[in-house]
């Protein structure tokens, strides 16, 4: 499904309008029950992972002005982001950088304290609950920086309504983000009374389709969650004990799943895997999907021959806006339940809250006939 640029565009300047908070002592408590005050509203934040932009750029007008750092790996992970950022923003060039966050030993302690941050933010993986070694926490609050952990990877569903109350309250945007919550909870309710009672689909996604090795999927948490919120029964979930990891191909051939849905994206293009994404045309998608879908191997699949394949933006794993690609998730599981839902309508209402255009392919679904 393409979105249009000229009209996201003109929703995401929409956010600017709105009128600044007064400074004040401000207090939240992270998703790991911690509580943070902070004097007033943070003005020098360090986001350790750049991506967590995607959060802070829903709820804040110009996110890059209350920036002191941020991680490397939005250049890697979400380039077509970054460009938005770039052209809307032009101090993004300007913003330190402190390290790769997707681990603790990429992430720069030292450079991060030396920028004298007034907020760092933590993803739970950094905070130590999957890759780090936990003292993170205790090492930047040790040098006098206070510290929130969010989350819209690991449990979304569980930590993304916490995760933007926090970030809200500590930017001084806590109306903005209250009104965020507010359309992401309709939203989430609505495909939870949806799906009520209905017979529950097999489901396998495939993460990074086409780019490398099969077959890279999630076992416990990230995407498992958005097949159980729309309605679907992941067939990994009992195979990998994780967060993410890799089933050998025949295991997906043995399990046979209901529905294939592929993740995709730009960083995918040069790998010759499924591109969607921010600013990919109709027509590339559906190059790359039809490519994708062509895999002698993967063609074997009955849910492949029987078209019953889909496919979205991996991106949308670290975003709250993934209750987007969870209602469609639950349209392509449930059509005689969703006639009237509309993804897209749904994307269009949550880009009046981004400070970048959210425009491309961000989802596709086979023809009827290959």
């Amino acid at each position: 499904m393409t979105i249009d640029r000229r009209s996201l565009l003109l929703a995401g300047l929409a956010c600017a309008a709105l009128p600044a908070h007064a400074a004040g002592p401000v207090t939240a408590t992270d998703v790991l029950g911690r509580n943070i005050s902070l004097p007033a509203p943070a003005k020098r934040i360090v986001l350790a992972q750049g991506r967590q932009i995607n959060a802070l750029g829903l709820i804040h007008p110009d996110p890059v002005s209350i920036l002191a750092g941020w991680g490397n790996d939005m250049e890697r992970q979400n380039a077509d982001g970054l460009t938005r950022y770039r052209a809307r923003f032009p101090a993004v060039k300007d913003i330190p950088l402190v390290g790769d966050g997707n681990t603790a030993n990429g992430f720069s302690l030292e450079r991060t304290v030396a920028l004298g941050p007034d907020l760092v933010v933590l993803s739970r993986s950094l905070a130590g609950t999957r890759r780090g070694p936990g003292d993170l926490v205790e090492k930047l609050e040790a040098a006098g920086i206070p510290v929130a952990v969010v989350d819209f990877f690991l449990e979304p569903l569980r930590d993304t309504v916490p995760s933007l109350r926090a970030l809200g309250r500590l930017t001084g945007q806590d109306v903005q983000a209250e009104k965020l919550i507010a359309f992401y909870e309709e939203r989430m309710q609505r495909v939870a009374a949806r799906i009520a009672g209905a017979g529950r689909p097999s489901v396998f996604i495939h993460a990074h389709a086409g780019g490398y090795d099969c077959c890279m999927t999630a076992g416990q948490g990230t995407f498992n969650e958005f097949i159980n919120a729309a309605g679907g029964r992941n067939i990994a979930a009992a195979m990998l004990p994780g967060a993410t990891g890799q089933i050998g191909l025949e295991q997906l051939l043995s399990a046979e799943p209901d529905v294939y849905v592929a993740t995709g994206g730009t960083h995918l293009t040069k790998l010759g895997g499924l591109v969607l994404g921010l600013g990919v045309s109709e027509s590339d998608a559906q190059a790359s999907f039809t490519k994708l879908l062509a895999t002698p191997a993967l063609s074997t699949l009955r849910a492949i021959r029987e078209r019953r394949v889909f496919g979205f933006w991996h991106l949308f794993n670290d975003t709250p806006l993934h209750v987007v690609a969870i209602e469609a998730l639950a349209k392509w599981l449930h059509p005689e339940r969703f006639a009237d839902v509309d993804p897209a309508a749904t994307l269009a209402e949550g880009a009046r809250f981004s400070a970048i255009p959210l425009d491309g392919t961000l989802w596709i679904a086979a023809s009827a006939k290959p």
